[in-house]
């Protein structure tokens, strides 16, 4: 979910950049072990990336929507 706004105070933003403007995606990655050795994917992430500088965060995927994850990395 893209979020395109300008920073309105110092208490928030991306943490790098200062930028609010936020694009939630997700990935998918193995573990160890069996679950490597056969590429079953087993760890679920949401990603959330500043759309002005490209920081990036990674959260354990919790069936949280976009926006509450969004909320976080913006402070």
């Amino acid at each position: 979910m893209p979020s395109n706004t300008s920073p309105q105070d110092g208490d928030r933003g991306c943490p790098k950049c200062g930028h609010t403007g936020t694009d939630v995606g997700s990935i998918s990655t193995t573990g160890g072990g069996l679950s490597k050795m056969f590429d079953i994917q087993t760890n679920q992430f949401q990603v959330v990336t500043c759309t002005n500088c490209g920081y990036s965060e990674l959260y354990r995927d919790t069936g949280s929507a976009g926006s509450d994850l969004a909320d976080i990395f913006l402070g």
